[in-house]
């Protein structure tokens, strides 16, 4: 069993949408980089959804993202997992990020896209109780872009993206 820690947000004072998963995999782990194992669709969804290309520099996808006002964490700050599936994740082991810190600074935000159920069970479970700002929030669940995912069909879970960020 791997003990692990997630990357810092990727945020600025732009900010409205925050998309939250739950822990970075391996890949993306060596990589330094969200999403950045390559069967991964999320910059593919980006790409569809707000135009940033999924063929640009990671840098540059980062710089894209947060022009359009999006930032990127994970609701793990720290756990034990014993592969990269959220379904590895020891429960007991987790303890969440500095969610009042973060809105604290970026108050902007005010609607959190979860990048699947785990992010958002361990969200509601470690975060709500002690959050200082839910009440101007808005949650959204969307299908996870995991290649791990297979259950739902892609078109499916592109238009739920598109949705989801077509009003930032």
């Amino acid at each position: 069993m791997t003990h692990i820690h997630s990357f810092p947000p990727i945020v600025s004072s732009k900010s409205r949408t925050l998309i939250l998963g739950s822990m970075p995999s391996k890949v993306s782990i060596e990589l330094n980089q969200y999403y950045g194992h390559p069967r991964n669709n999320f910059w593919k969804f980006i790409q569809e959804c707000i135009g940033v290309s999924r063929d640009l520099d990671y840098t540059e996808r980062v710089i894209q993202l947060k022009s359009h006002s999006i930032a990127l964490w994970d609701a793990v700050k720290i756990c034990t997992r014993t592969s990269s599936l959220d379904s590895d994740i020891i429960d007991s082991t987790v303890k969440a990020n500095a969610f009042n810190e973060l809105f604290k600074k970026y108050p902007k935000i005010n609607k959190i896209c979860f990048n699947g159920a785990k992010s958002e069970s361990i969200f509601f479970k470690h975060v709500m109780p002690t959050l200082a700002k839910k009440e101007i929030l808005k949650f959204i669940k969307l299908p996870s872009t995991s290649p791990a995912n297979a259950s739902i069909p892609l078109e499916k879970k592109l238009n739920d993206w598109k949705a989801a960020l077509s009003n930032k």
